[in-house]
């Protein structure tokens, strides 16, 4: 049986002085994992400096990147902190990997070559996955080369890598390069497609993704969905309706979920999409109203 794991993201307004207080909270209510996005500009938490501060005061919460941009940062120091908070917290260390901030605005502090963001990306992503993969890795690419790079120890169990993303080229680099997909701002039946094509993809490659590696983000709002979040999902999805792609109140947000498990997801990751409520109030009806649909 796949299964179904629901976990925690920070809404908008989450900052540094509630930080600790919201990852208590979701240890001792059993909650599986939280996950962090990066968004400079705001008061959330830098994600890697969040998983490392949940990490160190939980023991079974799972801690993830929901999604960090991968180009721009050298990948030799991602894997280097990848594997220091895995070894500081085995199996509990949740990567996921974008090609660019969600904001417009934040692009140019993810430096890259003009116009070969994505080349960066996959070279990175590959890099990556030797450094936590190998004792020793030497590779000559076109952007990064390392001899005899050793970053320590490695994983007993080597992490999985995610990715996000859901235009075309983003699916076939997920069947290619990764070991999971989370998605954001897709209909159910859009998600059902991309899985079919990440797994042609991974077949191509001669590879597979595991059945239960498939996932997606979903904002909820308690009432109507918020002018910016709209703005966000017609730009990401002109053509679909935003109530199509964020959940309204519990009960909608529970139909959603069981429309993308039947279209053959079973991760997700739900986050508040506006302050309306207090954090600590949704995280309780995310337990009373969300936790029941894991298996």
């Amino acid at each position: 049986m796949v299964k179904i794991r629901i976990g925690v993201g920070l809404g908008p307004a989450a900052g540094p002085a509630d930080f600790g207080g919201v990852v208590d909270q979701l240890e001792s209510l059993g909650v599986d994992s939280l996950w962090l996005s990066e968004v400079v500009y705001s008061p959330q938490v830098d994600p890697f400096i969040g998983m490392a501060h949940a990490l160190s005061r939980t023991t079974r919460l799972k801690v993830g990147t929901g999604v960090a941009v991968l180009p721009g940062r050298h990948p030799v120091l991602v894997a280097k902190q990848l594997a220091s908070l895995a070894g500081l917290a085995p199996r509990r260390v949740l990567p996921v990997f974008g090609l660019r901030p969600a904001r417009d605005r934040e692009r140019d502090l993810f430096e890259v070559p003009a116009g070969r963001r994505a080349a960066v990306f996959d070279e990175s992503v590959r890099l990556v996955r030797l450094l936590l993969e190998q004792e020793t890795v030497t590779f000559h690419g076109e952007f990064f080369a390392v001899d005899d790079a050793r970053i320590g120890p490695l994983p007993a169990k080597p992490l999985d890598i995610w990715l996000g993303g859901s235009a075309p080229a983003a699916l076939r680099r997920v069947g290619r390069l990764a070991d999971g997909w989370l998605g954001s701002f897709i209909t159910p039946d859009q998600a059902r497609r991309g899985r079919d094509a990440i797994q042609a993809a991974a077949a191509e490659a001669g590879r597979e993704i595991e059945d239960d590696h498939f996932g997606v983000s979903v904002a909820m709002a308690t009432g109507a969905i918020p002018d910016g979040l709209a703005a966000i999902a017609r730009a990401r999805r002109p053509d679909v309706d935003p109530a199509e792609l964020v959940g309204t109140g519990w009960a909608g947000t529970r139909r959603l979920i069981e429309r993308y498990v039947e279209a053959g997801l079973s991760k997700f990751v739900v986050r508040p999409a506006d302050a309306a409520m207090p954090f600590e109030a949704f995280v309780e009806g995310f337990v009373t109203e969300l936790l029941p649909l894991q298996n």
